[in-house]
């Protein structure tokens, strides 16, 4: 599943309490995701790390209780069985914990109930695990434990869903830009026993982070390098040199025709990402203008990358006389995907 296509079934497993198994490489998100879901639904959220826990930590801490042994709950246990809201407990990175650990949360997720005590019936499982062929540390998931989720599914990365969520954290234009022209290097992720990283939606964030240090241009490119790794680095550190030549955006938003649209697609989906940076619902009409003309140069699919981007960004921009012309025309078909 996408990132969008998780959320749409989270969001309905929580509310009929099925528990859900997330696979996936890692750094795509799936933890963020889960918090996002729980978040939309306006659900609480536990979360457990399993892989550093102990078996006492799902199934109660045994005690002496007025001359009788029980299991007394405690911590993340103890939240799920006195919640009193909708809640999400998240186990993640299942995959790590030892055997017994696993099997501590048998009864819970199937009977919901553990040594006389009873799950809250607002609480609803989710947990997340890479693969083994990720050498993560996974050595498989119980038989026993996997069938008691209702589903297990896994997650996959999608560029556009990405940008998006990109532009809404503030992510560089520049980074943004690169991953449209080189949608693949979005997941690159190689197991390596060196202490190298390789490209994924997590490392990527870090360079965000990198680029906001406006670092030396030798510095700053091994420190990429130290995120995505050194392939990845050489060519988005090429195409940093393209961004940085690119035509004056300025000069495009104070006289949208007198600049040339370029030809060269890296080049587009530079210069689309960052007019789209700028585009406000004041200068629209200019933005608007350059837009029509990339289209009008038989470069229609960045023209709708453009617009795409602005609104985004600032969504007041459809409340624009500019954007109702827009709308009318070729250009706001190819945008509406008719």
């Amino acid at each position: 599943m996408k990132p969008s296509e998780l959320k749409t079934f989270l969001t309905s497993a929580f509310g009929a309490r099925l528990p859900v198994l997330i696979t996936g490489a890692p750094g795509i998100g799936k933890s963020d995701i889960v918090a996002q879901s729980a978040s939309e639904a306006g659900a609480d959220l536990i979360l457990s790390h399993p892989a550093v826990a102990d078996p006492t930590d799902a199934k109660g801490l045994p005690w002496v209780v007025e001359g009788h042994a029980t299991f007394l709950p405690f911590g993340e246990l103890e939240r799920a069985l006195q919640a009193d809201t909708p809640t999400v407990w998240f186990l993640d990175d299942l995959g790590q914990a030892s055997p017994a650990v696993q099997a501590s949360y048998m009864q819970l997720l199937l009977a919901r109930r553990v040594n006389g005590h009873v799950l809250s019936d607002h609480v609803t499982f989710v947990a997340a695990t890479n693969r083994r062929t990720d050498r993560a540390g996974v050595t498989g998931v119980l038989e026993p434990v996997k069938s008691r989720f209702g589903s297990i599914v896994e997650l996959d990365t999608d560029c556009d869903e990405w940008c998006r969520w990109a532009i809404d954290h503030a992510v560089p234009p520049e980074l943004i830009a690169y991953l449209r022209f080189q949608p693949d290097n979005l997941c690159k992720f190689q197991a390596s026993a060196d202490l190298i990283n390789c490209p994924v939606p997590r490392t990527w964030s870090h360079v965000a982070r990198i680029l906001a240090l406006n670092l030396p241009a030798g510095v700053q490119h091994a420190a990429i390098a130290g995120a995505v790794g050194a392939g990845a680095a050489t060519e988005f550190t090429a195409f940093l040199k393209l961004y940085a030549e690119l035509p004056n955006v300025d000069q495009i938003l104070i006289d949208p025709a007198s600049v040339k649209v370029p030809t060269q697609p890296a080049t587009l989906y530079a210069i689309a990402s960052a007019l789209a940076s700028k585009a406000t619902k004041q200068n629209f009409a200019r933005v608007a203008q350059f837009a029509q003309r990339m289209l009008d140069a038989g470069r229609g699919e960045f023209a709708v990358l453009l617009i795409r981007d602005s609104i985004q960004r600032h969504n007041d921009i459809t409340g624009t006389q500019a954007f109702v012309k827009l709308a009318t025309g070729e250009l706001g078909e190819l945008i509406s995907g008719k």
